[in-house]
């Protein structure tokens, strides 16, 4: 794609993509980064809140649904990829910094970013020598190299990203399970020429490879220590907390790693003794244990609801203690062409035009929780139009005689009946399908809403596209963050249809158009940044052409931070607090 040398190009492609975002610090935590302990709104937005290195106590998460996977072969929520880093690290990783900062990428188990050779597709990486996991025994990279094999296989691990298997020059090679190879190393595409070297070969030049380098995928798993699927139970640490008690579906703590050596790992700070989860936990009951201070951390970050949002901000001492992060992340609604009468473009736009835009924003909070989407990119991202194809600022309510004709078209003029797919443990989910059920329903398009778990929906329903087809769920609540902040990190994993798999998994099951997967080859091939994010905006506009998704909010999100938290701050990498970096007042 580029010409440049690879890292000043990521380097560059990074700054590109702060200087639009115009929100938060530029600085990372050190003696020149802005702190405070004076609680404010927004204290913990671009600076660092009530800054403390002192270590000790149980930091304690909670979380209203189940983990997708504690796997890191087999993740995909944002939450768990911020989470991750407390037992496993990657090649490289985001900066633990405030604000924009935390979009660079640092080096983590690898001694610098990639070294790239062959026009992109060549791209190596040495790691810290004398690196040890929890148990003992020595990381290699060979290590790496496995975790990377087990990703490709999507039918043990249906839930990570394909961007390796979209890129490495595989050869055929689909899982290690299926390798006899000393190791279960077969995969040519990476080599391991020692134990401190890796070699990744791809397919096709990419140029930001080193964000592929941050995924879960190459976190070292022991080949001798694999069971597969089961391996979540027993994962072996390569971070500075171990796991200590694991209750599949209750709960899980970790707890120190003894064998972690902090003099290899310059960025995490490890303040607590003991890190501590609960699942399962009703999202109205973890914003009362927030508010009385009996928990720390809502892990999914997915911001208070709306009635506590309400609480906070008319009580000044409440609001003090809260902040509204901003997102690459847009909260929106599937609409499956696989589900008759959905498989015509009419009837897809029928619910485009009748949505009430309004209502979709207040599900999620109304002014804290975002504005009204009109397309799929969100504005901070390079390449975002801000392009409104069906008008719906004009119509926020939704347009009614719009829909009745599209209605008309597709040959549905009393309308039709449709099941819409939400997660149970999401009450904003939930809020979001009553408001299409009202707003539909004014032209004749029933919704029945249908709830799922959401440690499982995308692996087993509203990612599976023969149960997504089998049960009618035309409509799919569905929220996505950008991998990245650029074009590529953001758009590839939920409009290309080439990455849409039997096993489940999928983030994409609606957007299924050859002229966007051609788009999307152009944009890799375009060397010109400018040039490559209007191609960005392009593959955004055909989409939306396409009717294939209903874009609802442009997400930002109301965090509360309890008077015990210390050193947080909002990470624009993940889109809420920096995770790795939190610690808790003992006194």
């Amino acid at each position: 794609m580029k010409r440049r040398p690879a890292i000043a190009a990521l380097a560059a492609a990074t700054a590109f993509a702060l200087a639009l975002t115009g929100c938060g610090s530029s600085t990372s935590p050190s003696s020149s980064t802005k702190t405070s302990v004076t609680p404010k709104f927004n204290a913990a937005n671009g600076a660092i809140f009530n800054p403390s290195t002192k270590k000790g106590g149980t930091l304690t998460y909670a979380n209203s649904g189940d983990w997708d996977n504690l796997d890191p072969a087999d993740t995909y929520y944002g939450y768990s990829w911020n989470f991750i880093r407390y037992y496993g690290r990657s090649l490289v990783m985001f900066k633990p910094a405030p604000g924009d900062a935390g979009t660079q990428l640092v080096p983590d188990l690898a001694t610098s970013l990639g070294q790239s050779s062959d026009g992109g597709k060549t791209w190596t990486y040495h790691i810290r020598p004398g690196l040890k996991y929890s148990d003992g025994t020595t990381i290699t990279t060979k290590d790496i190299k496995y975790d990377v094999e087990r990703t490709l296989d999507k039918t043990v691990f249906p839930n990570g990203p394909t961007y390796f298997n979209d890129f490495l020059d595989l050869q055929g090679y689909t899982t290690p399970y299926k390798d006899n190879t000393p190791g279960r190393l077969g995969l040519k595409a990476i080599e391991t020429p020692d134990d401190n070297t890796i070699i990744f070969h791809l397919a096709k030049p990419f140029s930001s490879f080193d964000y592929f380098a941050m995924l879960p995928a190459t976190i070292p798993v022991p080949e001798a220590k694999d069971t597969g699927a089961t391996y979540k139970t027993h994962i072996v640490s390569s971070g500075p907390y171990m796991f200590d008690t694991y209750v599949p579906g209750k709960s899980f703590s970790l707890k120190r790693n003894p064998n972690w050596d902090p003099k290899s790992d310059p960025y995490r700070t490890a303040l607590p003794d003991e890190i501590s989860v609960k699942l399962n936990v009703n999202a109205e009951e973890i914003d009362r244990e927030l508010l009385n201070g009996t928990l720390d951390v809502d892990v999914a970050s997915g911001g208070v609801q709306t009635d506590t949002q309400a609480q906070i901000v008319n009580d000044p001492t409440k609001k003090s203690r809260a902040d509204l992060a901003p997102l690459a992340r847009l909260w929106y609604t599937s609409i499956n062409s696989d589900v008759a009468p959905l498989n015509n473009i009419d009837c897809r736009k029928a619910v485009e035009l009748a949505a009430d835009h309004d209502g979709f924003l207040r599900a999620f909070g109304g002014t804290y929780g975002g504005v009204i989407a009109t397309s799929m990119m969100p504005p901070i991202l390079p390449g975002a139009t801000k392009a409104d194809p069906y008008n719906f600022l004009a119509n926020k309510n939704g347009d009614a005689n719009a829909a009745k004709q599209e209605l008309q078209k597709c040959g549905q003029p009393n309308g039709f009946t449709v099941n819409m797919a939400y997660r149970a443990e999401r009450p904003k989910e939930k809020a979001e399908g009553e408001a299409l059920q009202q707003s539909l329903g004014k032209v004749g398009i029933h919704v029945n809403l249908k709830p799922y778990p959401q440690g499982d929906y995308y692996k087993l329903y509203a990612g599976k596209p023969d149960f997504a087809k089998a049960n009618d769920l035309g409509l799919m609540a569905n929220g996505w963050g950008a991998d990245w902040p650029e074009g590529f990190g953001y758009l590839s994993q939920i409009v290309d249809s080439r990455v849409i798999r039997a096993t489940g998994g999928n983030s994409n099951l609606s957007v299924k158009d050859p002229k966007v997967d051609s788009m999307i080859d152009q944009a890799l091939q375009t060397t010109d940044a400018s040039a490559r994010n209007q191609v960005w905006g392009q593959i955004d506009a055909q989409v939306m052409s396409d009717a294939f998704v209903l874009p609802g909010v442009w997400a930002s999100v109301l965090l509360y931070r309890p008077p015990a938290l210390t050193n947080v701050y909002v990470n624009n990498g993940f889109g809420g607090y920096d995770f790795m970096s939190l610690g808790v007042n003992t006194s």
